[in-house]
C-alpha cells in the first residue's frame, strides 16, 4: 500500500494539474496567411453577337457563356452544368454549334455568335423553335436553347456531310436517320426525357428544307 505522505497531492489533482499545464503552454494554432489576390487581365473583344456589334472589356478567363449572360444580359443561353457535359450552353458560332461554357470569349474575337435570342421572335419564330413547339419538344425548358441551337448546328452538318459515330459510310452523305440525330443530339441532355419529340422536330425541319 502507498504511503500517502509520499504524495502530497492526490492522482485526480496530479492529472488535473497536468492537463492546465498543457493547455497554458499549448501554442495557438495560426491561419495560413491568404494567398495574394491576382490581378486580373482585361482584354477588349468585339463579336457580333445576333447580328450587332458588340465590344467589351473582359477578364481573359471569361467564357463566352459568361460574356453572353453577364455582359450582354443574354440569359436565354443557361449555365448547367459549366463542364461541357450536358449541352445547354449551346450557341452557334460562325454557323457551327459550340458549348460556350468551355469556349474563352477572347478566343472568339471577330465572330459570329447566334444564340436563342437571334433565332427567332415571338412572332417570327425559327422553324425549328416553332417544330419545338409542334412536337412537344420540350417540358421544363431549362435545356431547350441549347437543344434548338444544337439541332440547328446538326441540319447544317449534315448538309455539309459531316460524318458521325453513326454514320455506316464516313465518305458518303450522311443519311437523314432517327439514329444519326440521336447520335448527334448526344451531348444534349434533357431532363425530362423528351428526346424522341426532339427527334420528330428535327426531322420535320430538315424535311421543309429538301
Amino acid at each position: 500500500m502507498e504511503d500517502s505522505s509520499l504524495f502530497p497531492i492526490s492522482r485526480r489533482d496530479l492529472l488535473i494539474a497536468g492537463a492546465s499545464s498543457a493547455a497554458a503552454t499549448a501554442v495557438p494554432a495560426t491561419a495560413a496567411d491568404p494567398a495574394p489576390v491576382e490581378t486580373p487581365v482585361v482584354s477588349r473583344v468585339t463579336l457580333d453577337v445576333n447580328g450587332t456589334s458588340r465590344t467589351l472589356e473582359v477578364d481573359t478567363r471569361t467564357t463566352l457563356l459568361d460574356a453572353l449572360r453577364e455582359h450582354l444580359h443574354l440569359t436565354g443561353t443557361k449555365k448547367g452544368c459549366d463542364q461541357g457535359q450536358c449541352g445547354a450552353c449551346t450557341v452557334l458560332v460562325n454557323g457551327r454549334r459550340v458549348v460556350s461554357c468551355l469556349s474563352l470569349a477572347v478566343m472568339n474575337a471577330g465572330a459570329r455568335v447566334t444564340t436563342i435570342e437571334g433565332l427567332g421572335t415571338p412572332t417570327s419564330l425559327h422553324p425549328m423553335q416553332a417544330a419545338f413547339i409542334r412536337h412537344d419538344g420540350y417540358q421544363c425548358g431549362y435545356c431547350t436553347p441549347g437543344q434548338i441551337c444544337s439541332a440547328v448546328g446538326v441540319l447544317d452538318e449534315i448538309r455539309r456531310g459531316v460524318p458521325s459515330h453513326a454514320s455506316q459510310d464516313i465518305t458518303a452523305q450522311p443519311l437523314l436517320t432517327a439514329a444519326e440525330l440521336r447520335e448527334r443530339m448526344s451531348g444534349n441532355l434533357c431532363r425530362c426525357g423528351a428526346y424522341s419529340n426532339i427527334v420528330d422536330a428535327i426531322t420535320e425541319v430538315a424535311g421543309a428544307r429538301t
